[in-house]
């Protein structure tokens, strides 16, 4: 069974003042540390939805999504279309601003696919968040029903009774970088100083 990997990477990180895919962490951009740490979580293909700026990205197809103002809905709706003439019977969906999930959660979520869930997320603390693994037979529910920034929520809400919830507390953090003081965060903690 292929496992797809999507990193939803178009928006222009108003509060941040930057695209978030091109801010650096540890000298490495956060849109090639999510394409990382899908690949080494066992994603093959993996793709990347770009749209406020354009970039390259090693090891993943970038696709751009031309209504990427609209909302991460139609990132995704995006994504999934990329996806549909792959071999892959699933795709674990990853935001690039949360640099704190690393590849033992992507694993963790995708055995839980191959236990048998058909709609898996990793929580923390009992709390929903990402990344989400969506088995193929959703896909099409999934494109439809994603709408502005609402992402697979509808989905998921719709769906509630059917999602396998993968306990990663111990495994990462799913904190995102927002804003300025949240980036200053992640550098603080997690990267090595700057060469003077």
């Amino acid at each position: 069974m292929s496992v797809a990997g999507l990193i939803l990477a178009a928006g222009s990180g108003s509060r941040l003042g930057q695209p978030k895919a091109l801010v650096e962490l540890g000298g490495e951009r956060l849109v090639d540390r999510a394409v990382r740490v899908l690949r080494d979580g066992g994603c093959e293909p993996i793709v990347v939805v770009s749209g406020a700026a354009p970039f390259e990205v090693d090891g993943a197809a970038v696709f751009a999504n031309p209504d990427w103002a609209t909302g991460m809905g139609s990132s995704l709706r995006v994504g999934l279309t990329a996806l549909t003439d792959s071999d892959a019977d699933a795709v674990v969906v990853s935001l690039v601003d949360q640099p704190d999930i690393g590849p033992e959660v992507v694993r963790r979520v995708i055995a839980a696919h191959h236990a048998g869930a058909t709609v898996a997320t990793a929580t923390y603390d009992g709390k929903r968040r990402n990344p989400v693994l969506l088995a193929r037979g959703t896909w099409a529910e999934v494109a439809h029903l994603a709408e502005g920034d609402a992402g697979a929520r509808p989905y998921l809400a719709a769906h509630a009774d059917e999602i396998t919830a993968v306990p990663c507390e111990d495994l990462g953090s799913p904190a995102d970088i927002d804003t300025p003081d949240d980036l200053a965060r992640a550098r603080g903690e997690g990267s090595a100083p700057a060469a003077g």
